[in-house]
Parts: structure tokens; C-alpha cells; sequence
């Protein structure tokens, strides 16, 4: 797949952050973002005139620290957070995660490997140190997500995360499409997780593009190996497009 032939002025790209554009690290707080990344980002947002987002189970400050100074539109925590274009953001409603905090600690208590993140109305449990206790950690956040109304449970690469039950990637991207500069456009969505299989769904529903990083199964029409292989695509992209960004 190359994106120097997809990527144009009509376009709205959309990005997933961990295991996309960067590699996964051991805990989330490790992850480097590599030299030249942040450029290549602001070069392609000026070709697309604005439409370029990130879209990340990440909260918005965070990808924000990550990519300083670049500020782009961003939905974090799987949509529960959006800032669009012009700096607004909207937040979605929250739940009480009592039940569900409960549940992480006391299996983070009982297995010190694990890794809870808290975030703006949701609550992940990181099982990457420990990929044995998999379904012991999926049962317990299940459980307590039932107990817990107005959330779901949303599994990811080694990770259960409980978050609003409104609030998902293709959700955020249809909010986007609704608005200056992405409407009107052909959206491209690039994520690499289970969580981003709704987002490969909703672009190609709108007659746009899912790409897919990495192995495994997925409904997306269009691969790529890695995140280097798509930092490498970026910057193809910015080197092709050079001199013809609109004034």
C-alpha cells in the first residue's frame, strides 16, 4: 500500500497513536516518539489543509505532551473526549467506576505485573507483563463492568479497558466528518488494534479507507507492516507532496 498515491488534498486522515504512528512500549509512559515524527505530522496537516486527527484510547493531554508543540484534532479515550479544528472540545458523559477500580486493584494488589490507567471515565487494566493472567483479568473487568451501568468492556493488545458505553474511534470519526475542514472529504483511517476495527468500518461505510499495522485478522482493505513502515509512508508522502501544499 502506498500513501503517497492516496493521500490528496479531498482527504481527511485519521490516526491511531500507540502501535501506529509509534511502537508499543512496556508501559505506556515509554513510548518514543521518534526524531522527525512531529514535523512530518505538521507538514501533512498543512497539505490536507487541517484535516488530519488522531484518534486514541489515549487521553488528549497525553498525545498533546507526546507531540509538543503540534496541537492537532484529537478524540481521546476511544471518542469520550474530542477536540475538533477550531480548539473546541466536547466530552461525553461519564459513569461511576467504583466497581470497576475496585476490581483492578485488587488483582493489581494480588499481581504486582499488572498496570492500571485511569483516565477520564474509563479505567484500563494493562496485562503486557503478564499476558498469563489474560482471561483472569478479562472476567474480572467483565464482571464488573456488568455490575456497572452505562459502561463496556474493550479489549486491546494485552489490555481490558471499561469506558462509556456511548463513546468508540468510529463514533469520534463521524462527529469529525461533520465538521470544517473534514467534511466533504474521503476519510483514511490507520490503526493497528481490535479497538480500531469500528473506525476501519465506519470510513469504508463512508466510501473511504481502512489501513491496518501490523498481523492479525481485520476488516480493513489496505495493510501495512508496521509502524516504521508507516512513519516511512508519511514521510514519503511529505517528500512527494513537497511545493504542492494549497496556499
Amino acid at each position: 500500500m502506498n500513501l503517497v498515491d492516496i493521500l490528496c488534498p479531498s482527504c481527511a486522515l485519521f490516526l491511531d497513536f500507540d502501535g501506529s504512528l509509534v511502537d508499543l512500549a512496556p508501559q505506556p509512559e515509554a513510548v518514543i516518539v521518534p526524531s522527525g515524527l512531529v514535523g512530518t505530522l505538521g507538514a501533512i496537516n498543512t497539505y490536507l489543509g487541517g484535516a488530519l486527527a488522531l484518534i486514541s484510547g489515549r487521553p488528549i493531554e497525553q498525545i498533546d505532551a507526546f507531540l509538543h508543540p503540534l496541537k492537532l484534532p484529537a478524540a481521546g479515550v476511544h471518542g469520550a473526549e474530542r477536540r475538533g479544528a477550531d480548539g473546541a472540545m466536547t466530552l461525553l458523559s461519564t459513569h461511576p467506576l467504583q466497581r470497576v477500580e475496585e476490581a483492578a486493584t485488587a488483582l493489581a494488589a494480588q499481581y504486582p505485573a499488572l498496570r492500571i490507567e485511569n483516565k477520564r471515565g474509563s479505567v484500563a487494566l494493562h496485562y503486557r507483563q503478564a499476558p498469563d493472567l489474560e482471561r483472569l483479568c478479562l472476567e474480572a473487568m467483565q464482571a464488573a463492568v456488568e455490575a456497572s451501568p452505562g459502561l463496556t468492556l474493550l479489549r486491546g493488545k494485552m489490555v481490558a479497558e471499561a469506558k462509556p458505553g456511548g463513546a468508540s474511534k468510529g463514533h469520534a470519526i463521524e462527529d469529525f466528518m461533520r465538521e470544517a475542514p473534514f467534511a466533504g472529504r474521503t476519510p483514511v483511517f490507520v490503526g493497528d488494534d481490535f479497538t480500531d476495527e469500528v473506525g476501519f468500518s465506519t470510513v469504508q461505510r463512508m466510501h473511504g479507507l481502512g489501513v491496518k499495522v501490523g498481523e492479525g485478522a481485520t476488516v480493513a482493505w489496505q495493510r501495512l507492516a508496521s509502524p516504521a513502515a508507516l512513519r516511512y509512508q508519511l514521510q514519503a508522502a511529505v517528500a512527494a507532496k513537497a511545493g504542492k501544499v494549497p496556499a
